[in-house]
Formats: C-alpha cells, sequence, structure tokens
C-alpha cells in the first residue's frame, strides 16, 4: 500500500493493463480513459471507472492533456501514470499535473526535458564523464551542412530525429549519394511523429550491440540501477526481441554501464524508472572503453518485464511508491541477477511482407501462459487491431535458471500461440527464438537483416498444408447439405456413381488466382485435395465472411471463393498495378500519367502508425493513372497507381 488511494492511467492497450494489474494490488482505484476507437478495450473492462476522450485519432484523445486532466479532476484522481509512448515523455504533461495539484508517476518536468533532445542529452552527460558516440549534435540543418557533417564523420552513419523514439526518424546511410533522400525521409517522419524535423547526424557503430540500463532514483538521493537488458535484435531500429542480463556480459562491463547510467541520471536530478541506453561496440565482446551513451528514456520501458523476472521486483509498485515521496525499498548492493529472461514482441505485421503493420478483427487469440512464461497483453478474442495506434498484440516472457531454457520456454509458448484475422509475426518470433547463431550469442543489430529471409520463410512461400487446409474447409461448407435435406447426391465423401475423377477448383490465396486439384477415388471414399507436399504444421481453420484463414506454424493465409464479379476490368492483365500495402495516409506522390519508370523507382510513400512505407515500381514501363492525392486516406489494397509495362504493351 502507497500513500496514494487513485490512478489515472494516461494510456490504452497493454500498459495500461498492466499498470491497472499493480495499482489494484496495492489498493488503488483506477481510472481508464477511452478514445472512441477503444470503448470496448480490455484496459476499459479492467479499471473500476472509465471516461472517454475523444475520436479515435490520438491526436484527438491520448495526447489531449487537457481533456485527460479534466477526467482526472472529475474523477478525483490523485496521481495520473503515463504508461509509454503518448504523452510519457512531454515535459509539459508533467508540469500540467503538477499546476493541477496530480501526482504525475514520472521524473520531474525538468529531467524530462534536458533528456527529451538527443543533442542536448548527449552534451550534457558528456560534461558528467559519460562516453558518448562521434557526431554532430549541433544546431543546424540545412541539408548540404548535415551532408558534409556526415563525410567528416566518415560513413556509414546514422541520421535520428532529436526529439525521436522508437525507430521513427531514424535512417542508416551507407553511401554519400543516399544521404539526402534519408535525410528528407527521416525529417518528415519525425515531423510527423513528433512535431520536430531536426535530426542529428552520428557514426554508425559496426557490428553495434544495444544494451540498455534500467535506473531507478527517489527523491531523497538515492539512486541504484537494476542491471542492464540486451536490446539487440531489431528490425527497422524497432526492438523484437529482449534479454536480460546480455549474453556475454563481463562484470567489470557491468559495473562500468551501471556506473554511467546512474550518472546520467543524477545529472539531471532524476526520479523514478528511466532507461540509459547504450550503443556497444560486439566485434570483440564486450568491453568497459567500447560502449557510448545514446539517449535516456524517462519513462517505463515496453521491455521492464525482463528486469523484473530477473529480480522479482515489481517496476510498477517501485514507481508508485516513489511518486507518493517514498524511498527507494532497496539500495543497490540488496539487488541480485536471478536466472535469465527474454521477451517477444507479438505484433499485427507481416514480416514476409516488410513487416508491413496489419489490421482487423483479432477472430482467434490464443495466448498461452505456463511454467516461466508471463504474457501481458492488452487485447481479446474479438477486439479490432486498429490503423490509430501501435499494432502489438502482447508481450510473451520467458524466465529460466539459463539462456538456453528461457529461449526454449518462448520458443514452446510462441508454438502455443494462435493469431487470425490480421497477420502475425508469430512464427519470425519463434525461429528468431531457434535461431542458431543468436542461441550462440553471436548477434547485433543487423542480425535480423542479414537473416531476413531464412527468418521470414519468404523463401519457403505459402504452406500447402494451409492450402489444402482451406480448401477442405470450403469445399465441405459448400457441399454440406441443408439441415434435414440430406441427399447422397450431395454428399462430400466421394459417392458417385462412375470412375474415380479429378477436378480443378479455382481459389484466391492472399488475393491470387490459383488452382488446386480435388480428387475422388473409384468407388467413392474421402475427398482428396492435391495442393503439393507440406511441412507437416498442423494447420486450424478460421471461417470469415467470404472464406477462410489458415493458421499453420505461425503463419496466416486467407484463402476464399473467387468472385466472378469482382474484376477490374479496366486494368485485368495489368502487371504494373500498384495498391496501397496497407490502410494509411498517402504522403507523396512522385510520378504523373504518361511518365516512363523503371522497376524499383520509388512512386510514392504510405504513412501508417507514424512509421513510413516506400511503393516501388515493380517493372519498367508508362504510368498510365495516378488514382489518389498525397494527403489522402488509402485503404488496404486499394489501386494507387497503374503501369503500363513492357509486357502489357
Amino acid at each position: 500500500m502507497t500513500g496514494l488511494r487513485s490512478v489515472l492511467i494516461a494510456n490504452r492497450g497493454e500498459i495500461a493493463c498492466r499498470v491497472i494489474r499493480t495499482a489494484k494490488r496495492l489498493g488503488l482505484r483506477t481510472i481508464a480513459v477511452y478514445s472512441e476507437a477503444d470503448r470496448g478495450a480490455l484496459h476499459v473492462a479492467l479499471a473500476d471507472e472509465a471516461h472517454a476522450i475523444g475520436p479515435a485519432a490520438a491526436a484527438e484523445s491520448y495526447l489531449r492533456i487537457d481533456r485527460i486532466l479534466d477526467v482526472a479532476k472529475r474523477s478525483g484522481a490523485e496521481s495520473i501514470h503515463p504508461g509509454y509512448g503518448f504523452l510519457s515523455e512531454r515535459p509539459d504533461f508533467a508540469e500540467a499535473c503538477a499546476a493541477a495539484g496530480i501526482v504525475f508517476v514520472g521524473p520531474p518536468a525538468g529531467a524530462i526535458r534536458a533528456m527529451g533532445l538527443k543533442d542536448a542529452a548527449k552534451a550534457l552527460v558528456a560534461e558528467a564523464g559519460v562516453p558518448v558516440v562521434p557526431g554532430y549534435h549541433g544546431a543546424r540543418q540545412e541539408p548540404d551542412f548535415l551532408a558534409a557533417e556526415a563525410a567528416a564523420i566518415g560513413y556509414p552513419v546514422l541520421i535520428k530525429a532529436v526529439a525521436g523514439g522508437g525507430g521513427k526518424g531514424m535512417r542508416r546511410v551507407a553511401l554519400p549519394e543516399d544521404f539526402a533522400a534519408a535525410l528528407e525521409g527521416a525529417q518528415r517522419e519525425a515531423q510527423g511523429a513528433f512535431g520536430d524535423p531536426r535530426v542529428l547526424v552520428e557514426k554508425y557503430v559496426l557490428s553495434p550491440r544495444h544494451v540498455e540500463i534500467q535506473v531507478f532514483c527517489d527523491a531523497h538521493g538515492h539512486a541504484v540501477h537494476l542491471f542492464e537488458r540486451d536490446c539487440s535484435l531489431q528490425r527497422r531500429h524497432q526492438k523484437v526481441i529482449e534479454e536480460a542480463p546480455a549474453p556475454g556480459m563481463p562484470p567489470e562491463v557491468r559495473a562500468a554501464m551501471g556506473r554511467a547510467a546512474v550518472e546520467a541520471a543524477r545529472a539531471v536530478g532524476y526520479v523514478g524508472a528511466g532507461t540509459v541506453e547504450f550503443i556497444a561496440d560486439g566485434r570483440e565482446g564486450l568491453k568497459p572503453d567500447g560502449f557510448w551513451f545514446m539517449e535516456m528514456n524517462t519513462r517505463l520501458q515496453v521491455e521492464h518485464p525482463v528486469t523484473e523476472a530477473i529480480t522479482g521486483l515489481d517496476l510498477v509498485e517501485w514507481q508508485f511508491r516513489v511518486a507518493a515521496g517514498e524511498p527507494l525499498p532497496l539500495a543497490q548492493d540488496d539487488l541480485a541477477i536471478r536466472g535469465h529472461a527474454v521477451e517477444a514482441r507479438l505484433y499485427a505485421e507481416d514480416p514476409a511482407a516488410g513487416f508491413l503493420p496489419s489490421t482487423g478483427r483479432l477472430r482467434a487469440l490464443d495466448l498461452p501462459a505456463g511454467e516461466g512464461v508471463r504474457v501481458d497483453t492488452g487485447v481479446r478474442a474479438g477486439d479490432t487491431v486498429s490503423p490509430f495506434y501501435d499494432p502489438m498484440i502482447a508481450k510473451l516472457i520467458a524466465h529460466g535458471e539459463s539462456r538456453d531454457q528461457a529461449l526454449d520456454r518462448l520458443a514452446q509458448a510462441l508454438g502455443r500461440t494462435l493469431v487470425a484475422g490480421p497477420k502475425a509475426n508469430v512464427a519470425f518470433l519463434k525461429a528468431l527464438a531457434e535461431a542458431e547463431e543468436f542461441r550462440a550469442g553471436r548477434f547485433d543489430t543487423g542480425f535480423i537483416d542479414r537473416n531476413l529471409d531464412a527468418l521470414t520463410g519468404r523463401a519457403a512461400g505459402i504452406d500447402p498444408d494451409a492450402v489444402r487446409a482451406g480448401v477442405e474447409a470450403l469445399v465441405a461448407a459448400v457441399a454440406a447439405p441443408a439441415p434435414g435435406r440430406g441427399s447422397p447426391w450431395d454428399r462430400a465423401d466421394g459417392f458417385q456413381l462412375g470412375a474415380g475423377r479429378r477436378q480443378a477448383y479455382p481459389v484466391l490465396v492472399e488475393g491470387e488466382a490459383r488452382e488446386v486439384v480435388l480428387a475422388w477415388p473409384e468407388g467413392g471414399g474421402a475427398l482428396a485435395v492435391e495442393a503439393g507436399e507440406g511441412r507437416g504444421a498442423a494447420p486450424v481453420v478460421v471461417p470469415t465472411e467470404r472464406g477462410v484463414l489458415v493458421v499453420a506454424g505461425g503463419r496466416q493465409v486467407a484463402i476464399e471463393p473467387p468472385d466472378p464479379f469482382d474484376v477490374d476490368l479496366d486494368h485485368a492483365g495489368a502487371g504494373g498495378t500498384v495498391k496501397a500495402p496497407m490502410h494509411g495516409r498517402l504522403v507523396a506522390v512522385f510520378v504523373r500519367p504518361g511518365e516512363r519508370v523503371t522497376k524499383g523507382q520509388r512512386l510514392a510513400i504510405v504513412e501508417a502508425m507514424k512509421m513510413e512505407h516506400a511503393l516501388a515500381a515493380p517493372a519498367d514501363g508508362e504510368v498510365t493513372e495516378v488514382t489518389a492525392e498525397a494527403g489522402a486516406q488509402v485503404a488496404e489494397g486499394a489501386r494507387l497507381i497503374s503501369i503500363r509495362t513492357e509486357d502489357d504493351a
């Protein structure tokens, strides 16, 4: 029990549910807020009370300080927990809470402001003796000047949004000729995500390891670190799998990083939970002089459960206690590492299609917790993954006595996980947990990119077992007799008067036309679907309005009967149709009808969930039609650009 009696959670999804669980255990009254899109969300159901704060768009709901504070006052909330994302690192939000007499469960506004801009933060911690990555962290933003600084630093370089986080506004540039386009994209993405287009340019560390230190400070001058987490498995600079402790971490490096992290926190008068992130050169193992400060996240991290697993602590409880004015419960010498923990972020995205976010209703969801496995989620079966927010479905956290045991438990849990509706990265995560090089400790932040085809299963294509199971379900649904009107002529079990026969059956597999063969044996018997040799995965079939979703080996395949009326006659046979890969906003269009384009040329940019996705020409040809303008909202699968290819001509 803390001195606080109530808390408003200014967030949604998994982290809101996570905070509510601890708050209730401590006896706090919990108050949720929700947008129109989240009216039926899990965090709303778990809280003691819930209040609407606006439309689905975050800018009109979860980012509205005035509306959240209005709810806090009307509900009598003594404190506000910001979670992570949204307003969690906004100093003006912390100041507004203080002005309203409400306890902000987080650091002081001054600490958030000091660490919120990467350039200023690097200068500040450098003065405190913390090593920083070489680069340009100044105020000038002219493209030619930044290009000159990049050349002086030496390629490869990393462009990073000054106010950034979560991989947004970040680009790795290997060649000088690519710098201008990368800078433009990073600045535009930074403006859209943070309202600040400024960037810094840093040396890109070869074979980088991303290692971060969890720190905690109270208002009484006490500060500790709760050891490290390794977050090197990333794609698009976003973390995928995190673990604690870091593999191959020597005690002297852990001590050096811990001291540096605590000094960085003390330099800004920090109070509460924070994470100091370092980049380390992993080419010859971790060394005391081989790591550099990247940034400090002035909030709870997504990956905090792995620290909780190896320390046996509840970090959200510590946040509440520190916010209530209590001293830290433990001193540095009281803290110890117990075993190993690893966390996988389960997202609604399609790894085989470049990790494009996927939206839609969760028609089936099974997240099996078990021995040594914890599941944190903010959704249930039947909920909708919308295009308005982060596409996280859940976090799976496995703990064991050893790293191998933790990874085994994670892989086994992922093998039992079922997601149907939006595409999900289940199979990708399982492949990572089982990857031989990763398990041997031979990895860095480029590991996923180097092994992308093998990890995503892209090269293997669609599992014939999934196609077979889907077609069998479709045929059974079509052939099933109406209740009470069974007839031998309607049966799908192979009843026939003649010899065995085979029949081509048209079907749409992931929207692409395909034919499979239906075979009835001579003399009757079970129908067989000939779709090729499968890979042994046990398929799960989930019906939809038009067809079925089949999940096999963690990968989802949509199978539908073709609709003879669903034909784009104007562009039938056009091999150069460019469609929107997901629901989002068309940021830019770079071509007009009549222009010649070459295969791979950038044609347009679609933004979803604050991340940009470039659309490239599938072949050489001439643009015949552009159906949408920049700024328009486009639906997944919408035809945006048509190209008459040389084959069409």
